[in-house]
């Protein structure tokens, strides 16, 4: 946070009034939004993958060259690893569609409106967006091709098929695979394929009027697959008639810069929409299955459904051995979700596990463990900046907002907390795995009053938030016992 700040301060010879971190998704990649004197705003962003963020930056200046709505980068730190951009507001297409998506896909006039102006404005990235792009600046590759395609298909095996338990012929799949990857690598109608194409990477401004984020995984590509990308992500639950009226929208836009034939670009698409639900369901298994992320096992069961019907269209999978799979597979997954989670993990937020955490003063000593078991970690937060040295805070603890944004704004804790909770997924995972019963962490400081209180409910709710499980929390030194379950 302390680099984030010195990047700004450099940028804008004045110190920000205040920064808020952004909720973040898939990604690895922090967002916050700083808040200048003024009031006006801007994002930075901290990335750990300097590749990545090179080719973000490229691009974001190539396409503010070719005149397309995305952020511009203002100022990137010397080692790469943070960078300012405009931001493009706090409303995001997904947002705006929540109401349709809880009506069980029924989009009104006004929602199908913003939908028409996203998807008309996919061909001006795909094809005046390549206009002087050079791909070998593109993160991991400059475009997809026949092993990219291999990848993602592998990636689908390895983290959602074989979790499911389904059973299947390893060579006969494989042949599957690599006929499928000859086949949609074959395309010749490439451009700018954006690659993450999705309402949540859609920001709308006070016009309702749509900018694009989160590009930094594009290359060159066939153009089908972020439109279907976008009209059939997974929790979306587009009808085919508004599918098919959407697509006429895109082709029309596309035609601007391409010659193509209606009826066989239509035909293709379910061709590609298998990929593309194959591709998803990978990532939906790791960052699910594996990272125990709510929003991606919330969307394993729409994808499915997807999928069940996609497999009734005899165009979407000419490859009988891999449509008798795909079949199995969508067959054991009727008693979802259990079915599809009970083979890939013992974990899944109902087992015996309840993990205790503690937050005490060293002057008074470590509290002991009531379970029997001799205690648990213990972690010594003594190293980290103490607000209490001051007199503002002497007064409060690490629960109140004044005390939580000293200890973030300094950063110091925050960096301290990542290595703990490193440590303490995995000792939780094997945990429940194993199917324990308790498990103990306890954060000293040297009054219990601000760091260790502020560690330990950061601890407590992270843990409850990633596995589900029950944590009970206690301040031992204000008195305060919370249970999360």
């Amino acid at each position: 946070m302390e680099l984030l700040r010195k990047l700004y301060r450099e940028y804008s010879n004045e110190d920000a009034a205040d920064i808020v971190q952004i909720p973040g998704g898939g990604s690895n990649r922090q967002y916050f939004r700083i808040t200048a004197q003024d009031g006006s705003t801007l994002i930075g962003a901290v990335g750990n993958n300097l590749d990545e963020n090179r080719t973000f930056c490229y691009l974001a200046h190539h396409f503010e060259e070719r005149g397309l709505p995305m952020p511009r980068v203002l100022a990137v730190s010397e080692d790469g690893l943070r960078y300012l951009q405009t931001d493009l507001g706090n409303r995001s297409l997904f947002q705006a569609l929540e109401c349709g998506r809880k009506a069980g896909g029924k989009y009104s006039a006004a929602d199908i409106e913003l939908l028409r102006r996203t998807i008309c404005r996919l061909p001006d990235i795909q094809m005046n967006g390549m206009v002087g792009l050079d791909f070998d600046k593109c993160y991991p590759q400059r475009e997809m091709d026949r092993t990219n395609v291999m990848f993602d298909l592998n990636y689908f095996k390895y983290c959602f098929l074989k979790a499911t338990g389904v059973e299947f012929h390893e060579v006969k799949l494989e042949e599957c695979f690599c006929q499928m990857a000859d086949d949609l690598s074959g395309e010749t109608l490439r451009g700018f394929m954006y690659r993450d194409f999705q309402a949540r990477n859609v920001m709308l401004d006070a016009e309702d009027m749509p900018a694009f984020i989160d590009f930094q995984g594009g290359r060159l590509g066939p153009v089908h697959y972020d439109l279907v990308s976008f009209l059939w992500q997974a929790s979306a639950l587009y009808s085919d008639e508004l599918r098919g009226e959407l697509t006429g929208v895109y082709m029309d836009s596309l035609k601007k810069y391409a010659d193509i034939d209606e009826e066989a670009f239509r035909k293709s698409l379910p061709h590609w929409v298998l990929f593309r639900l194959l591709q998803v369901l990978g990532a939906y298994g790791f960052r699910g299955f594996f990272e125990r992320k709510k929003h991606f096992l919330d969307s394993i069961a729409p994808a499915i459904d997807n999928l069940d019907i996609l497999l009734r269209n005899p165009d979407a999978c000419p490859y009988p051995y891999l449509r008798q799979v795909l079949g199995e597979m969508v067959a054991r997954s009727k008693d979802r979700p259990k079915a599809l989670t009970a083979s890939v993990s013992k974990y899944d937020g109902q087992g015996p596990l309840v993990v205790r955490v503690f937050s005490f003063s060293y002057k008074k000593g470590i509290p002991e463990d009531a379970s029997g078991n001799g205690g648990g970690y213990v972690f010594d937060c003594r190293s980290t900046h103490n607000p209490g040295r001051y007199e503002p805070y002497k007064g409060i603890n690490g629960l109140d907002p004044a005390v939580i944004k000293f200890l973030e704004d300094d950063g110091e804790i925050v960096t301290f907390l990542e290595s703990v909770y490193k440590l303490a997924d995995a000792h939780v995972e094997r945990y429940m795995k194993r199917g324990f019963t308790d498990l103990m962490f306890c954060f000293g400081c040297t009054g219990g009053q601000h760091r260790s209180v502020y560690s330990a409910q950061h601890l407590a709710e992270h843990l409850h938030d990633k596995y589900g499980i029950k944590v009970i929390v206690t301040h031992c030194e204000q008195n305060i016992n919370q249970i999360l379950e």
